[in-house]
């Protein structure tokens, strides 16, 4: 993983409204279709990770699981939840992954 490549592309989709940030923000984008893909913090609650993998799994959005703090380090938001739309922000994130 390009830690470094990861939360700058993070930081990038966030500032150029491709990104949102929460449970319900990333739940809607993830049902509407619009997730390209989902990072969730280590720190995510066991129930809150065990839903959104499930949510992933039914709709075949691609997910993954990053370090602690990398997404207040990216964003500054102690979020533990980024949804990328579709498109290249989403996949530059997943080629770091």
């Amino acid at each position: 993983m390009n830690e470094q490549k990861l939360t700058g592309m993070m930081g990038l989709a966030l500032r150029a409204r491709q990104a949102v940030t929460g449970t319900d923000a990333c739940r809607m984008m993830i049902e509407a279709g619009k997730c390209g893909i989902l990072l969730m913090d280590e720190s995510t609650g066991i129930n809150t990770r065990k839903k959104m993998e499930n949510l992933c799994e039914r709709t075949r959005t691609q997910f993954a699981v990053i370090p602690v703090g990398l997404m207040e380090t990216a964003t500054g938001y102690q979020g533990v939840l980024m949804a990328i739309r579709k498109g290249s922000f989403a996949d530059q994130a997943a080629g770091c992954l």
